[in-house]
């Protein structure tokens, strides 16, 4: 086993790289589409965030390949079915961080700033949610993390990314093939991972000097 594959091909793995990135970055959006209601939703009813969340982790704990599989006959082989699952598997981050975030704002915060006139709508848009942001970002850094070595198995129903890779070296008995898609796969998550942990320490900086000048 050896590196040949990935020097040899770099311009292929950089294009599946790209491929990889924009099917988890699709995925993330229509997760956080039907996230920030939900998380919104526990975050205001408490009794809520058991059954809730309970259930969104048995729908994690689903094998990917068994959701994958019982998917197809509805939305057949192909990206869509790839962007449905991994949002589904990125419910469960994203809706804990979400409503955890939300409802960790102090409520004096929030008292004030409806004493100052302001409606439902502003408090949560203005004061809210610029708080509760660095705890939604975490939660977000770990559903990209997960999102990106899910995505490796969707190119078992042609939805593309570095997964072909894994996937072909296997077929192929090809170890350097799949050396290769397992460095790319492993760096980008890294990249990633300390990308997203930047922005949160960035955001929690920010946060802390806006309330030093207040």
């Amino acid at each position: 086993m050896s590196l040949d594959y990935l020097f040899n091909n770099s311009q292929q793995v950089w294009d599946l790289s790209l491929e990889h990135i924009q099917l988890v970055l699709i995925a993330l959006f229509f997760a956080l589409l039907v996230a920030m209601p939900v998380g919104m939703f526990v975050a205001r009813f408490r009794t809520s965030e058991v059954p809730i969340l309970g259930g969104l982790g048995a729908v994690y704990a689903v094998p990917s390949l068994a959701l994958l599989a019982i998917l197809i006959p509805w939305t057949g082989i192909g990206n869509t079915t790839a962007v449905i699952t991994l949002a589904v598997y990125s419910q469960v981050f994203l809706v804990r961080n979400i409503a955890a975030g939300l409802r960790g704002v102090d409520a004096s915060v929030l008292e004030v700033a409806r004493g100052v006139g302001m409606t439902r709508w502003q408090v949560f848009a203005r004061v809210q949610m610029p708080l509760a942001f660095p705890v939604i970002l975490a939660g977000i850094r770990i559903a990209l993390v997960t999102t990106i070595s899910l995505a490796t198995i969707t190119a078992w129903i042609n939805a593309g990314g570095l997964g072909s890779l894994l996937f072909q070296g296997i077929s192929r008995n090809n170890p350097s093939m799949i050396l290769a898609g397992t460095i790319a796969v492993t760096a980008l998550a890294i990249l990633v991972d300390q990308i997203m942990r930047f922005l949160e320490r960035w955001t929690a900086v920010g946060r802390a000097r806006r309330a030093s000048n207040s």
